[in-house]
């Protein structure tokens, strides 16, 4: 591998990396569930940013089937990306 190509490739990490941190999630988040019948859980979540991963993954392992809601907590506007979630 030659120098340039060398070069290339670290600018293109370089970039592909600078624009992976642009598209981290940020804001205050809340997040419901239900479970596969329908039944609301007993708690609702509160975090930030990238933690709706980890409040709905633990969901979903306990709850296969149920259905994950996140809504922004300024604006109480589903986050479109992300919700509904329904875990497998």
């Amino acid at each position: 591998m030659n120098t340039f190509t060398s070069f290339k490739l670290i600018v293109c990490a370089g970039v592909l990396l600078t624009l992976g941190g642009c598209l981290t999630m940020s804001g205050n988040y809340k997040v419901t569930a239900v479970d596969a019948n329908g039944t609301p859980a007993k708690m609702v979540f509160t975090t930030q940013g990238h933690g709706i991963y980890s409040v709905r993954n633990a969901f979903c392992v306990n709850n296969p089937k149920g259905t994950v809601t996140i809504r922004d907590l300024d604006t109480g506007e589903e986050l479109k990306s992300e919700s509904p979630y329904h875990c497998r």
